[in-house]
């Protein structure tokens, strides 16, 4: 299945590639805030979004963000979006 799942932004990583790092649950992940820009990259630091595919595809306030999380924490699917995007961090360390 194919979900969004919210994430804070944390810090920008790369301003002409328009990316970011994104916290969901302690695992950090890069990804693409292009859906999501404001005034300025700086502003979306501590931003809650949705995050699909490592794009942040839209703002959400933190009550939001709450609920969803407990809500794909009661279904079983936060547990396997987190092993995913732990596994791509993984993946891109051993890159580097």
């Amino acid at each position: 299945m194919c979900l969004g799942i919210p994430g804070q932004i944390v810090a920008i990583t790369d301003p002409e590639r328009l990316m970011a790092l994104a916290e969901v649950s302690g695992v950090r992940r890069e990804v693409n805030v292009t859906c999501v820009m404001g005034t300025s990259l700086d502003s979306l630091v501590g931003k809650w979004v949705l995050i699909h595919v490592g794009f942040a595809m839209a703002l959400i306030d933190e009550d939001e963000a709450a609920r969803t999380l407990a809500a794909l924490r009661d279904l079983g699917e936060v547990q396997e979006a987190l092993e995913a995007m732990a596994e791509g961090q993984r993946a891109l360390e051993e890159r580097t």
